[in-house]
């Protein structure tokens, strides 16, 4: 198949901690992020699919910015501002102009784990970051240009943490909701207790034509993407699949370019969700190995799948999962991030729960 390319601006699965750089304080965005080799941090408990999670809370005006989707918030009292939400990344992040406007305290330099590289980014100090009725006090997040953002800011999980949030793809809202409140229980729902507080959500209960793998929620990249050892288990040690790849170039947050190699699996399971002839780019990019997910075959689940969905609940507090389709059977669907016009199927099964409105 001939090479194709397609620009996407991914967003950030990223760890944030303080590098052993000189914390000299300049104004925000004076300095180019410098790239290093990723990091680690501690092994993440894995979420569960509940196909009965219900959330209610505030409706949150929502923007679609390709497949990403943003919300408005308030930096400082001042706003709104569109914000991508990121359930990929451990931070929020502002962007330059926001920072420059606000005259916000620069923080130390931070070292971050993008998409495509591992920067050290300046940062700044927020004294309130403000999503619906939910207020986050005392923030020092990571300062980037919005060109390579994709919008004004992005909300991580550091924002995220103690919320349900419920995204309709098709109304285009966002449903917030506070995690600290009881949550409405329904018939059958399945209740699983967090050993931590932060973290992504790393489900288990998926599969790859019948591989059992592991998946991130990402509603910060616009693409799917699976590790060297997914590849290598579903495509590449067989010599008949080795026409099949296309290459990608694709943009981090922090203005690096990589290529990627892009094919299409035959099915993809997300608990009683099927999913048939589903493109998916392959490379070992920095956040696998910073959650320890490098070695076995996992997924980085981006939004030109979830996109998809009618509705996507994420509970980060009980780590729980809900997908909903926009209808019950078999359906064709156009995934736009894929250079190839062919169609990927969406199947509910006999599983009514994911498609009942």
């Amino acid at each position: 198949m001939p090479a194709g390319r397609l620009v996407l601006a991914l967003g950030l699965i990223l760890s944030v901690v303080a590098g052993d750089v000189a914390a000299t304080a300049q104004a925000p965005g004076s300095n180019k992020p410098k790239h290093i080799p990723p990091g680690k941090m501690a092994p993440l408990p894995p979420a569960v699919i509940d196909d009965e999670l219900a959330i209610g809370g505030e409706d949150i005006n929502a923007r679609k910015v390709s497949t990403r989707m943003t919300v408005e918030v308030k930096v400082n009292g001042r706003g709104p501002y569109h914000f991508l939400v990121d359930s990929g990344a451990d931070t929020s992040v502002v962007g330059l102009r926001i920072a420059r406007d606000l005259q916000l305290r620069a923080g130390a330099p931070l070292v971050l784990n993008g998409m495509t590289a591992t920067s050290i980014v300046d940062s700044v100090m927020l004294d309130e970051l403000t999503l619906g009725q939910s207020t986050i006090h005392d923030l020092e997040v990571p300062v980037l240009r919005e060109e390579d953002l994709g919008g004004q800011g992005m909300l991580g999980i550091d924002s995220l943490v103690n919320q349900r949030l419920m995204m309709d793809f098709e109304k285009l809202v966002i449903k917030v909701e506070d995690a600290r409140e009881p949550a409405q229980v329904l018939d059958g729902e399945i209740v699983v207790t967090a050993r931590r507080q932060r973290g992504q959500l790393i489900l288990t209960q998926v599969t790859a034509v019948k591989l059992p793998i592991e998946a991130v929620i990402d509603t910060g990249s616009e693409i799917t993407i699976g590790n060297l050892a997914l590849r290598d288990k579903l495509i590449r040690r067989n010599r008949d699949n080795r026409d099949k790849f296309f290459q990608v170039a694709t943009t981090g947050v922090t203005g690096v370019t990589i290529n990627l190699e892009m094919a299409r699996i035959a099915e993809l399971k997300l608990g009683g969700i099927t999913l048939r002839n589903v493109p998916i780019a392959f490379a070992d990019v920095p956040p696998f190995k910073v959650f320890g997910l490098h070695k076995e075959p996992a997924l980085l689940l981006g939004t030109d799948l979830l996109e998809s969905f009618r509705r996507v609940s994420l509970d980060f507090r009980a780590r729980k999962v809900r997908f909903q389709l926009r209808r019950c059977g078999s359906s064709g669907v156009e995934v736009t991030t894929a250079p190839t016009s062919a169609f990927m199927r969406v199947s509910s099964g006999d599983n009514g729960a994911v498609c009942r409105r």
